[in-house]
């Protein structure tokens, strides 16, 4: 009951943030050109509260699934003489005001994850990290095929992978299919396959082989061995002991084992190699030398919000590569879509983790909400957008009997949708298939 609570109380959160943008951008645009709003809504429905504002009703509605914003003489037995109805006014503004919704979800995503980026959090942006293997995990694919920590993935399939990014898109859409990865080792290229499989509990790609991420102090134990030797937060480990690093634990498991042995730990700091030595105490038959360590990406903020922007654009472009996926079957629509049951679901949990990665699931809702709206589906922004440019081109507005009826199939096809995604979402969360 508990996390059912926490569940709806975050995604009512989540969901108002931003649908309340989206409906922002209609708005604001729509004022900037001078039309008639008469009501701005939070909310499908019955009004249940709100306040006007000169001639706009700005209100909360019943239904939390979405929103709107009214405009005089938007539909077409609607409009009148009125110079401020929507239908009144130049095609080019009309799709400026629909386009506004989507690019202010697009906007809100670069900013969350932008401050996320100055703050730091712990998921490492991996349009910043080089495609170089860290770890390679027993049993795994990629130990079946020869893949070893250090080797450089050049290309999968013949395409370029010069992030780990590209690596991770690949393998995860690819389950059981064999994968011709083209590595460098050692200042030499070879080619090895690897066939991703599905694990038990996701239903994407798994390979086994994960990036090379050096650990950063993100902790500090006030009277540890780590503070006497000099430590400081933000230090990038690079090695210890000459040994270098390919991910977190490997440098855990070697203090690990050196419980009061001199360890020497070379840090990047001020981007300059320094060496520190420490010994680390005995802690339950293992060492330890009081940090806690993190992959967080921290940036100051010009640099926040070009890693946003690329974060983003990566986001949207594989958006579109799994919809290309799950129509060549490539790719379980199950396993992609999600709907309201599943994003209250993550929402819940990701609040329960702490707000920062509640802001970082909002960020990527936004961005998908976005670009779902963009689609050329009747009764959608996209949708409307498209017809507005058809009538541009013909230089005449189509007849009511056509937009009747493109609108009916734009609306069966919303239904369609839902209908679907929440299946998914029910046999995933409660039927358990």
């Amino acid at each position: 009951m508990l996390h059912l609570l926490s569940n709806t109380a975050a995604f009512i959160f989540a969901l108002g943030v931003i649908i309340f943008v989206h409906e922002a951008g209609h708005l604001l645009v729509a004022k900037a050109f001078g039309m008639k709003v008469l009501a701005f809504s939070l909310g499908f429905g019955k009004r249940l509260f709100g306040w006007k504002v000169g001639e706009t009703d700005y209100r909360i509605s019943l239904v939390p699934l979405g929103g709107y914003v009214k405009l005089s003489g938007e539909e077409p037995g609607d409009s009148t003489d009125d110079p401020r109805d929507f239908l009144n006014q130049p095609r080019w503004q009309r799709i400026l005001v629909y386009l506004a919704g989507p690019l202010m979800n697009g906007a809100l995503s670069i900013l969350l994850i932008a401050s996320l980026f100055m703050v730091g959090i712990e998921v490492p942006a991996l349009q910043s990290v080089p495609s170089i293997i860290g770890t390679v995990e027993a049993g795994s694919p990629g130990e079946a095929a020869g893949l070893l920590p250090g080797d450089e993935v050049v290309a999968i399939d013949g395409q370029k992978t010069s992030r780990w990014q590209d690596v991770a898109f690949t393998v995860l859409t690819g389950i059981g299919k064999p994968l011709e990865f083209e590595i460098q080792r050692n200042g030499e290229r070879s080619l090895v396959r690897v066939t991703p499989v599905k694990p038990a509990d996701f239903d994407f790609g798994d390979a086994g082989i994960y990036p090379k991420l050096l650990p950063r102090i993100g902790e500090i134990v006030a009277g540890g061995p780590a503070e006497a030797a000099g430590f400081r937060l933000g230090d990038e480990v690079r090695s210890v002991d000459g040994r270098p690093l390919g991910s977190p634990t490997d440098f855990v498991a070697y203090i690990e084992k050196n419980i009061g042995t001199t360890v020497a730990v070379e840090v990047l700091r001020d981007a300059k190699l320094t060496r520190l030595e420490v010994v680390p105490a005995d802690q339950g038959g293992k060492g330890r030398i009081g940090v806690r360590l993190t992959v967080a990406q921290r940036y100051p903020p010009l640099a926040a919000l070009r890693e946003s922007v690329r974060f983003n654009y990566d986001i949207a472009k594989q958006s579109l590569a799994v919809i290309g996926k799950i129509f060549k079957r490539e790719v379980a629509a199950k396993s992609a879509l999600a709907g309201p049951i599943e994003i209250a679901a993550q929402s819940g949990a990701a609040a329960r983790t702490g707000f920062k990665n509640l802001l970082y699931l909002m960020g990527v809702l936004s961005l998908s909400i976005g670009l779902l709206n963009l689609f050329p589906i009747p009764v959608l922004d996209g949708g409307q957008i498209t017809i507005l440019l058809v009538e541009s081109v013909m230089r005449r507005d189509l007849s009511m009997a056509i937009k009747e009826r493109i609108a009916q199939v734009g609306l069966a096809l919303v239904v369609l949708l839902m209908v679907t995604v929440i299946y998914f979402d029910l046999s995933k969360n409660l039927l358990g298939k």
